[in-house]
């Protein structure tokens, strides 16, 4: 595994907040090289900028799915706070407007859910829930696929 490959996936740890394994296919060596390998490593903004920033696209955008990855992370990280991300889905809301920030404030609600639920189960959120969802999105298939 060179260098650039090493540093993407583990910028995808970070942001994910679980390791996210090494996988073929040229997009998803686009996204761990230069996306992860080279834009979220750069200088000149915090975790929280990126993923301020990166709320408002996917809420402006409609990915529902990425939200609810992002939100795990986010949390799993404890990079905002349940209270931080509901504030700024009232302020996106203003924006976006009405439904696509409702969409947001959905999102929001199922992953606190989902953990709380995971909690009252004598478990933490599995991690690896997080970084399934993200597989399916980049290749098609679960991670329990063979």
């Amino acid at each position: 595994m060179d260098e650039l490959r090493r540093k993407g996936l583990e910028k995808m740890k970070e942001v994910y907040a679980w390791d996210m394994p090494d996988m073929p296919g040229r997009f998803f060596a686009l996204t761990v090289d230069h996306l992860f390998g080279t834009i979220w490593t750069r200088e000149g903004l915090s975790m929280r900028d990126r993923r301020l920033m990166l709320l408002a696209v996917l809420t402006a955008q409609n990915q529902e799915a990425l939200l609810e990855v992002q939100l795990n992370a986010i949390l799993s990280n404890e990079e905002l706070t349940v209270d931080e991300l509901k504030e700024i889905s009232i302020f996106l809301t203003h924006y976006v407007g009405f439904p696509l920030g409702s969409k947001l404030d959905g999102a929001i609600h199922r992953v606190v859910q989902k953990r709380k639920k995971a909690e009252e189960a004598g478990a933490a959120k599995d991690a690896k829930d997080n970084v399934n969802e993200a597989v399916q999105m980049y290749a098609h298939k679960d991670l329990h696929d063979k």
